[in-house]
């Protein structure tokens, strides 16, 4: 008779998790570790890897596994150091030149200049003794959301798609003996599984790299140089048809390895689980890990997230190690990546996590932006000199400007580039890091300003920037200023630079200068939907700024710290066509500029100074620093200006986000406090600003965001609240813009501190549902904020829907076709097909129609709504019927032998006449871990286990109307069935 009971040995490790709002890889203390699949990102002894507050954990492909623990202490300092809170050093000694070095196993800082932040560490590893060398490892309950990794600029090192598992098992490790990791709540645990067959005294457990293991008070220390590791004596039981009984277990230590002894008589027929609790002593500590500067939104609602994240590679090797976090002196904070996260419109599920850099630098994102097509385009800056993808514009000097895109769901990089000079690029100024006595320097007013950019794409999908550089040989091209306008009594030579790509960023349009003699930067930038032509705006110091000032607002440089600008260019950004300065006798900078739908534009920033507050306005509040201002297009008259904020000589906000919506109301975010005045910036703070009674949060600590709405023409205001805890650090962002979506709806992402600054006296607000319920750590961390207002009037966005597909805009005749108000705002709704056939009235936002006939349809979607301030939108998306469908089909066979669970993958679909198949139309999925094969032809494929799996073949080749269709096989792969029987000795004539 066959037991089919198990032995098991579960140990579970209590190990605190990161917890970012906006970050991949990383969870709240209440959410499971994600073990990660490396696909080349990682080192080839790394299967899989997940992250852990102070460290990380890999699985090793041998089933035993490492751990990377980092010193808290040292994390939150250099959390407080680039952030600009402190700049005392970590650690001190002398000489050294390397950024990141090895120490030996006692070592414990590696030599550095006097002003360097150095993070302690130590690796360590357990690995099974005289084990199988190479366990089949089966990965299961994958995760919805997915990471990206792109790091360097060696595509080999380049992976998208990289799956994320709740649990791993590692089959066979001994005979019939297996090792399963998993996550509970948060922990890190794994079962040490004796089947049927094993032996568990050849379990055997080495541990490498501690400087002592040893068992007191019957706990099992591990000693490191950072921290000492404790396991709990092990509750031990026996589970089986008999009920649950307790089982006396312990620890068997000899020298540095580890066996578990029961001694007492094992039920063979029940479960026995010997179930240790790991401890890490001090391990509740922060981690400098990922701060806010950038977010967006895409046509679905989707929330992208933008910050940077520390500690995305450490030494391999076992033993303790020191890593150089950066430089007081310089303010260079080392080793941080960029990190995208994009949440679902809800912001309950994390979609994937992307990570972009490269590996010897600092990386940091500025603007984010999503074509129509659901591509995101990421603009910043970097220092480092393997940046993805790089066309090695840049002279790989100090900082450079980088602009890369990515395809909708993240794992591919369509594009990547890095320009710049032999000077910073993409910084304006200088550094914020580390903070300075004059931290205000002209046109950089607040903490953040230095790494302020924004991108976005115009009407033929080209991609537009606007930054800033400090280098005298700037890459040009068709520039209409071709060279730097010169430098300033101090020896600076900052313009403003204005960047138009191709959509795939393979090619540089324009590359142009923008500046006078002294310090000029561009902030912002939005296209005229009548002209289509392009509008600039930022701050200058220069009295002989570019282009034509005749008949405008400011033909002169009015003096104080700076003045602000604005600048037209033609439509295709080849030429200069008018400038105006915008100025007080204080710090006048504009931060945003924005368009209605009948060609006005309006700018929004901050002053010192009495800026102009027209006659037409109600709305007012005397004193104000914060202005908006509706233009005439050619800039000559203001069509009204007005003033918000306490009467207190300085702003009380940087601004981060602007909006001008439907109805012409204006949308101001942003935030102020002692995160700013602190770093010496004028700030007056978030006290005292107005708030209307639906406010979020009407009182706060002074340290706050602020959300601003603005009625049309400046009649009233509309909305207004605080955002925010009370107490700790001030919210603030460190650098970066975020957006309003033409709904009114702010995407905001924040950087949100806890016991810097001392310890909150209430809770960050976050929504119920949300993915992350709280911050995780002590110390910083990027928040998403997503909230409409409901102030933008009925809106309508018409999206198609074909064979189940959102957003499918193209498909085989005869085509049916469903649509949808993804807005809903309307009430009532008038359709438009575009095919000839009469328009149709409805009362709900959805529809469906079939186009029998082959050709390219623009619908129009008219929502309507006679009770808002627009009365009626109008949306359009147009619909491709086509006739050259590819056949699909996808056909298995199981090979030999019979106990292999091999099988062949034959793809017999049939291309249409005249467009034969290439090597890249079809995606070939098997349903279990491995790698997705891109081909045509027929394919062979091993699984590792039983069970079920769906197999796809899915057409990724859009020259054929039914992309993206898939053929599907569902494969239930059963374990061998010996048949045994005997025959019995007699029986009836004729007996056979």
């Amino acid at each position: 008779m066959i037991n089919l009971k198990t032995l098991r040995l579960s140990i579970k490790k209590f190990i605190p998790l990161i917890f970012i709002f906006a970050l991949a890889a990383k969870a709240s203390a209440q959410q499971n570790l994600e073990f990660v699949e490396n696909k080349g990102q990682w080192d080839n002894g790394v299967q899989f890897k997940g992250q852990l507050q102070t460290g990380s954990f890999s699985l090793k492909p041998d089933g035993g596994y490492k751990m990377t623990l980092l010193n808290h202490d040292d994390l939150t300092k250099l959390g407080e150091f680039v952030h600009g809170h402190k700049t005392e050093p970590i650690a001190n000694s002398s000489g050294g030149n390397g950024d990141k070095e090895q120490a030996t196993l006692s070592s414990k800082v590696i030599s550095t200049t006097n002003s360097d932040f150095i993070i302690h560490g130590h690796v360590y590893e357990v690995k099974f003794l005289n084990a199988n060398p190479n366990p089949i490892a089966v990965p299961d309950k994958i995760q919805s959301s997915y990471n990206n990794y792109f790091i360097g600029n060696d595509k080999s090192k380049w992976a998208g798609g990289c799956k994320i598992y709740a649990a791993i098992t590692y089959k066979n490790i001994y005979p019939n003996i297996d090792v399963r990791y998993y996550t509970d709540k948060g922990q890190l645990k794994y079962d040490i599984i004796v089947n049927p067959g094993g032996d568990i005294n050849r379990v055997a457990l080495y541990v490498d790299g501690v400087d002592a293991l040893k068992l007191k008070d019957d706990q099992l220390i591990f000693k490191t140089s950072v921290d000492e590791v404790k396991e709990a004596i092990p509750y031990s039981y026996q589970s089986g048809l008999k009920g649950k009984k307790e089982v006396v277990c312990r620890f068997d230590v000899k020298g540095n390895i580890i066996r578990y002894k029961v001694d007492e008589p094992i039920d063979k027929t029940a479960t026995l689980v010997i179930d240790p609790s790991l401890i890490f002593s001090t391990f509740s500590g922060s981690t400098a890990d990922n701060w806010g500067y950038t977010a967006t939104y895409d046509g679905s609602g989707n929330f992208y997230a933008g910050g940077i994240v520390f500690g995305n590679s450490y030494p391999y090797q076992n033993g303790a190690f020191a890593y150089k976090g950066g430089n007081s002196a310089t303010g260079d904070g080392r080793g941080h990546d960029m990190g995208i996260i994009k949440f679902n419109p809800t912001g309950s599920a994390k979609l994937y996590a992307t990570y972009l850099g490269g590996a010897d630098g600092n990386d940091y994102p500025q603007s984010l932006i999503v074509d129509a097509a659901g591509n995101l385009v990421i603009a910043g800056k970097s220092t480092s000199s393997d940046y993805p993808g790089s066309t090695r514009s840049a002279t790989l000097t100090d900082f450079d400007i980088v602009l890369t895109k990515f395809k909708a769901d993240g794992t591919t990089l369509i594009g990547s580039i890095m320009i710049g000079g032999s000077g910073d690029d993409g910084v304006n100024i200088k550094n914020k890091y580390p903070a300075v006595t004059a931290a205000a320097i002209s046109t950089r007013q607040n903490y953040g300003d230095d790494s302020r950019s924004e991108v976005i794409i115009d009407g033929g999908g080209n991609i537009l920037l606007v930054s800033c550089t400090q280098s005298t040989n700037f890459p040009t091209v068709n520039a209409f200023q071709p060279t730097n306008g010169g430098s300033n009594a101090s020896g600076r030579s900052q313009d403003a630079v204005f960047i138009k790509t191709s959509a795939d960023l393979s090619t540089i349009l324009v590359s142009t200068y923008l500046g006078g003699s002294d310090d000029d930067a561009a902030f912002v930038l939005a296209i005229n939907p009548i002209n289509s032509n392009i509008y600039i705006a930022g701050g200058t110091v220069s009295n002989n700024f570019p282009g034509d000032k005749t008949g405008t607002i400011g033909t002169a440089y009015v003096g104080g710290a700076c003045d602000g600008f604005v600048t037209t260019l033609n439509s295709t950004g080849t030429q200069v066509l008018k400038s105006s300065y915008f100025g007080t006798t204080g710090a006048d900078l504009i931060y945003g500029i924005q368009f209605d739908k009948y060609g006005f534009p309006y700018i929004m920033g901050t002053t010192n100074g009495n800026w102009t507050v027209t006659s037409n306005v109600v709305f007012k509040q005397a004193g104000g620093k914060q202005f908006i201002s509706k233009l005439q297009p050619d800039l000559s008259a203001y069509v009204y200006s007005t003033v918000f904020g306490t009467n207190s000589g300085v702003p009380n906000i940087s601004p981060t986000a602007f909006l001008v919506d439907r109805c012409e109301n204006i949308y101001v975010s942003g935030w102020g406090g002692t995160a700013n005045s602190g770093q010496g910036y004028p700030s007056a703070g978030t006290n005292g600003l107005s708030v209307t009674q639906d406010a979020v949060k009407k009182t706060g600590d002074g340290s706050d965001f602020y959300f601003f709405v603005l009625e049309r023409n400046a009649n009233s205001q509309l909305y207004g609240s605080l955002f925010g805890q009370n107490g700790g650090y001030g919210e603030h962002v460190d650098g970066g813009t975020s957006r309003f979506d033409r709904n009114g709806i702010i995407y905001q992402s924040l950087c949100s501190c806890g016991r810097d600054g001392g310890q909150p006296t209430d809770a960050f607000p976050i929504s119920a549902g949300a993915f992350a319920g709280a911050r995780g750590n002590p110390s910083c961390n990027l928040a998403a904020v997503k909230i409409a207002f409901n102030l933008a009037g009925v809106g309508s966005g018409v999206q198609s829907s074909i064979k189940g597909t959102s957003n499918r805009k193209s498909g085989c005749v005869p085509l049916d076709v469903q649509f949808i108000d993804t807005l809903a705002l309307g009430k009532s709704y008038v359709w438009d097909f575009g095919d000839g056939s009469p328009s149709q009235r409805t009362t709900t936002p959805n529809n469906k129609h079939t186009y029998n006939v082959i050709g390219s349809y623009s619908v129009m979607l008219v929502s309507i709504d006679s009770s808002t301030c627009n009365i009626e939108d109008t949306s359009y998306v147009t619909i491709n019927v086509r006739n050259d469908e590819a056949k699909l089909a996808l056909v298995t066979t199981k090979l030999p032998p019979c106990d292999a669970l091999k099988y062949q993958f034959d793809n017999n679909s049939i291309a249409p006449v005249g467009k034969p198949f290439k090597s890249n139309s079809f995606n070939l999925i098997f349903g279990d871990a491995a790698t997705q094969i891109v081909g045509i032809g027929s394919f062979q494929h091993t699984y590792a286990a039983i069970g079920t799996y769906n197999a796809s073949l899915v057409l990724t080749d859009t020259n054929y109307c039914n992309y993206p269709d898939s053929a599907n096989i569902q494969l239930r792969i059963a374990a061998n069935v010996k048949a045994q029987f005997t025959t019995p000795p007699t029986g009836c004539a004729p007996y056979t």
